[in-house]
């Protein structure tokens, strides 16, 4: 279990896989924390290192949400999965192989 994380659970090849492709365009629930006062539920529009931007549900209003110490859902090629913004927290691009190699900060 790595650290913030909460209650490990560790994820198939295929959850990691999913989770190691594109995420901008996945729906996405995030429940209301210290970091978020609100629920937030919507459709990922961009990342960076640090934050997923978020369009809410039937609006068009986006909001920046920080992946530290974020946990959620994400729905990927029609399965619900586990979001932990603490283990995505790197650059979309090196996420890859981060997840399938087994990098220096591996999602588990």
């Amino acid at each position: 279990m790595s650290k913030g994380t909460g209650a490990g659970v560790e994820l198939g090849r295929a959850q990691r896989e999913a989770l190691a492709g594109e995420l901008v365009g996945a729906s996405v629930a995030i429940p209301a924390s210290r970091a978020l006062r609100a629920r937030v539920e919507g459709t990922i529009v961009d990342e960076t290192l640090s934050t997923f931007v978020v369009r809410l549900a039937g609006r068009a209003r986006t909001v920046r949400v920080p992946k530290a110490g974020l946990e959620g859902t994400v729905v990927l090629d029609g399965r619900e999965l586990p979001l932990r913004g603490d283990a995505l927290r790197v650059r979309s691009e090196d996420r890859t192989k981060r997840l399938l190699t087994g990098g220096p900060r591996r999602f588990r």
